[in-house]
């Protein structure tokens, strides 16, 4: 007995960490997606004054990026099942950086009109060019990490979208407060069109991967983990990727489920990636640096609660729990904290809203665990194509939210129903998972 625990600790002490490092740069690049996506919530208010518009615009602008996010999701996740992760994810960065550093000449277009229908055709390319994203990182988690392991790593990547509001979030108010907001689309683009080729450089599969040594390879594939990506499942995959295989997990009552869910979880993403910055601007009376700043606050608390929430099922999951029980938990219990953002509503001081705001997005943060679940459950044989269903329905939210916020403003002169929008949200996300969402469990498809 005591042989055989030398050998394994010996086993844990030689083997590498690669999948960490791919975590990390998996972490910086979803970092700089979510600061792409709320680039117009931070220029909003300076570009509503020099171009003229007002609250409707806005919010058709602003779904402008979801409109083409959510109608490319299906052929993203065939490209994704047919060319893998590492060429299609490079491709994407690309494009999507191109096109935000592109919105910067937006003024040059001439008229006000112009100007706005560049902005709208360029927000919307930039949503069909981020459109692999997330199913990209779902993909490379399942390949790089075991079950045991996928829930901190899906946590952590999910995260990111806070942190992107911690640390670009003042900066991006800071270089429209001193420079202009042209300014903020060209500091992302090109920080985007770098990190495209720092992906293509440093990605492979674990079996391809020169860092990997054997230990590691095997523990990541005794886990689980799906070492040789998509090359040893391509033509099975291509087989799979077919209307046949979509009817199949759209009939799944579990993956229904999971997908309404993930729809209500991401209003409250996209109130915060859009109308979060202008909210306190315009109800709370902050300056565009105040906001900038003040924003940073709730982010800080999602990007904790978004940590912990993986953290805390894969120890469930250690202990001995089901999956079931280790995903739903954090879930549940973040998003009835969410539900406080409708308190807002009721007081009047400046650090109570930031309280609750922060308390919501703690909370938003715990239960942002849909992507371990699709990783948990989705066929290994589509994983691209699940993973993008998922983030289709999901992202409907980011069509959906906006455009809702922008009519309750516009016609009540107020953000008390837009927060109450938001609130109810969070809760039919627990309907959903305790009430729809029966066991979690990998999906299994059947032969056509």
């Amino acid at each position: 007995m005591s042989l055989s625990r030398t050998a394994t600790q010996s086993d844990v002490a030689r083997r590498t960490k690669v999948r960490y490092l791919i975590l990390s740069l998996i972490f910086i690049i979803t970092t700089l997606n979510y600061a792409d996506r709320a680039t117009l919530s931070v220029t909003g208010s300076a570009m509503r004054t020099e171009f003229g518009l007002d609250a409707i615009h806005m919010g058709y602008i602003f779904s402008a990026f979801s409109w083409a996010y959510v109608l490319a999701q299906i052929p993203a996740g065939w490209v994704l099942d047919r060319f893998g992760a590492r060429r299609v994810y490079a491709g994407s960065i690309f494009l999507w950086s191109l096109f935000t550093l592109l919105q910067s000449s937006i003024g040059l277009f001439g008229s006000a009109g112009a100007a706005i229908a560049g902005l709208f055709a360029l927000r919307f390319a930039m949503g069909a060019a981020e459109a692999p994203a997330f199913p990209a990182n779902a993909k490379v988690v399942a390949s790089w990490f075991p079950a045991k392991e996928r829930g901190t790593a899906s946590a952590i990547f999910n995260s990111a979208q806070y942190f992107a509001a911690v640390v670009f979030t003042p900066l991006m108010a800071w270089l429209t407060h001193a420079y202009g907001w042209h300014h903020v689309y060209i500091v992302m683009g090109v920080g985007g069109l770098v990190l495209a080729f720092a992906w293509i450089k440093f990605m492979k599969n674990p079996a391809d991967h020169p860092g990997v040594n054997q230990q590691e390879l095997e523990y990541i594939e005794a886990g689980g983990g799906i070492v040789n990506g998509h090359q040893r499942a391509a033509r099975k995959e291509r087989k799979g990727a077919n209307w046949a295989v979509i009817r199949q997990l759209l009939g799944n009552r579990m993956l229904l489920g999971i997908y309404l869910a993930q729809y209500c979880i991401n209003v409250l993403t996209y109130f915060f990636l859009t109308w979060f910055p202008i909210y306190l601007v315009q109800a709370r009376h902050m300056t565009i640096l105040q906001a900038g700043l003040i924003a940073s606050l709730p982010a800080i608390c999602g990007f904790l609660g978004g940590v912990l929430g993986g953290v805390a099922s894969d120890a469930l999951i250690r202990s001995g729990r089901s999956l079931t029980v280790a995903r739903k938990v954090p879930i549940v219990g973040g998003m009835v904290l969410s539900s406080c953002i409708i308190g807002c509503n009721y007081v009047n001081s400046d650090w109570i809203v930031v309280a609750l705001m922060s308390l919501a997005f703690f909370g938003k943060g715990l239960g942002a665990l849909g992507w371990a679940v699709i990783a948990d459950t989705a066929p290994r044989e589509a994983i691209g194509l699940s993973g993008s269903i998922f983030n289709m329905f999901g992202n409907v939210a980011g069509i959906v939210t906006p455009i809702v916020i922008g009519y309750l403003v516009a016609e009540t002169g107020s953000f008390n129903g837009a927060l109450a929008f938001v609130g109810v949200n969070a809760l039919i996300t627990v309907i959903s998972y305790l009430v729809i969402v029966k066991d979690i469990k990998r999906v299994e498809l059947k032969a056509a």
